[in-house]
């Protein structure tokens, strides 16, 4: 067992030292809480490791079997460099691992510190799309609310401001409640664990963290918008701001202890079976404790020992591959730029501050606005990532928050390309067209970020090679079909990406 778990912090070094402290100081996760998930797991063995001894009973080929997709799942996140994968498969191990040495029993005795682990998982840019809704919560709410105190302000997609423009309050991607409800939920699932007995009452309270931390952040935004309107928008912009974060999430954990509180005094109440899980059994007479795993073992020293080498040399053997594998080769980037379409006029547009400062050094951005003699016009994006996946993302996930309403979306073939249809509205101007697709140097074309994402990893991990991809947008004054396809034809994407 020392061998294997010795042998797995060799082979997820990377994600140990580099990939998880890396996303923990990285601002756009706002992970400071992923430093104590370790040392928690780590206090929950120790403090029940009487408990995982008297569980330690025979071997079993079935949690040998159960660790098999857990190491391919290891192996294409470190090389994919794929941090989601790479918790997954090192939290998976932690529990089919014991498994297989010490039987179902062990694995059940490890379940909890070996699960809190997840939270290590960073999901708040993989959960963009329910930031946007989160902020359009938060900012909807703070508006109404404010507006039926005799408030005088307007909303703008997730900004508030007043209505004479002395202040505007934009509830941005940090301010979502997104990462305060991950600290919340694993705050939550600890505190769960320890003061109540039975997994269901754990599983009540620890559901109960979502629609706290969402109301505690509401509630925050609120007070920032009231102080403003109300009192001084310098100091709720500034001073406020900064540390009603620290009161908003004190009142969420009072309101996270009232309410396991109240699920202790319901239970203790009404329902004697909410006190049932005691690892004694009454007979009449006196209480016996249950004889312990040890004294169970089934298997005969010859198979126990064959279990725990074949379990040696698979994870370790895989363990050894992955770390000794030579660092990914970055692929040469596509030859592609957007030049000029015959029939229309173009204007070279500059990239923003935000996509200068926010996109990693080695991201190429290339902008143009081309303008036709019919008077249709589309704006066109073309990035270029480099070796950081951050480069490209889905559109989607910002244009809620620029007060876009999306609709229809749907794919659709165009010169032999697939690209994204989604139509765009919002309060002040009509309908107009939006499109995008992927490719890499390759030539694997998809308009689906999920299949992009998948042929990364793949490429990575088994071909030992980092795809640069592009995406090209496209804005667009033809929303119906045929007359954004028809725009988007005139893109001669082909010849531009030649090598």
């Amino acid at each position: 067992m020392a061998g294997v778990f010795a042998a797995m912090l060799w082979g997820f070094h990377a994600m140990i030292l580099h990939h998880a402290p890396d996303m923990f100081r990285a601002p756009q996760e706002d992970m400071s809480f992923g430093w104590y998930v370790p040392l928690f797991s780590l206090y929950v063995v120790w403090t029940e490791r009487r408990k995982i001894l008297d569980s330690l009973g025979a071997p079993s080929w079935a949690g040998l079997l159960a660790a098999l997709p857990f190491l391919a799942l290891g192996f294409l996140g470190v090389r994919g460099v794929q941090l989601r994968f790479e918790i997954v498969a090192f939290v998976g191990l932690l529990i089919t691992v014991p498994w297989a040495f010490f039987g179902k029993e062990t694995a059940k005795a490890v379940l909890f510190p070996a699960l809190f682990l997840l939270f290590c998982i960073p999901l708040a840019t993989f959960l963009d799309v329910v930031t946007v809704h989160l902020r359009l919560l938060a900012s909807s709410t703070a508006f109404a609310v404010a507006r039926g105190v005799g408030a005088n302000i307007v909303q703008q997609g997730t900004m508030v401001g007043a209505a004479d423009g002395s202040f505007a309050i934009d509830v941005a991607d940090p301010c979502s409640g997104l990462r305060s409800l991950f600290a919340l939920m694993a705050l939550t699932a600890g505190y769960a664990y320890f003061t109540q007995p039975t997994w269901l009452r754990r599983g009540i309270l620890f559901a109960a963290s979502v629609p706290i931390a969402i109301l505690g952040n509401v509630m925050r935004i609120l007070t920032i918008v009231l102080v403003a309107n109300f009192a001084s928008s310098d100091f709720a912009t500034g001073f406020y701001h900064d540390y009603s974060g620290f009161v908003v999430f004190a009142v969420a954990i009072l309101l996270m202890v009232a309410t396991g509180e109240g699920i202790s005094r319901v239970c203790e109440f009404g329902v004697k079976s909410c006190e049932s899980g005691e690892r004694v059994m009454d007979t009449g007479e006196t209480s016996v404790v249950r004889p312990t795993r040890r004294c169970q073992r089934g298997l005969t020293p010859w198979s126990s020992s064959l279990v725990a080498v074949v379990t040696f040399a698979f994870v370790a053997s895989v363990m050894f591959f992955q770390a000794a594998t030579p660092d990914v080769t970055v692929a040469e980037a596509p030859n592609v730029h957007l030049s000029d379409i015959p029939g229309f006029s173009s204007e070279v547009l500059e990239p923003s501050e935000a996509e200068l400062t926010v996109l990693p050094s080695d991201t190429v951005i290339e902008k143009r606005r081309y303008v036709a003699d019919s008077g249709d016009w589309m704006v066109v994006s073309l990035v270029v990532g480099g070796k950081s996946k951050s480069s490209i993302h889905r559109p989607e996930l910002c244009l809620p928050a620029q007060g876009l309403r999306m609709e229809r979306p749907r794919t659709r073939s165009v010169a032999g390309r697939d690209w994204r249809f989604i139509d765009l509205a919002s309060k002040d101007s009509p309908t107009f067209g939006f499109a995008y697709t992927f490719f890499n140097q390759d030539g694997f074309k998809t308009a689906s970020h999920v299949s992009r994402i998948f042929r990364d990893v793949v490429d990575r991990s088994i071909l030992n090679r980092i795809d640069r991809w592009v995406m090209v947008t496209v804005n667009a004054s033809r929303s119906d079909d045929a007359g954004l396809a028809a725009l988007l034809s005139r893109l001669d994407l082909e010849r531009s990406s030649a090598k």
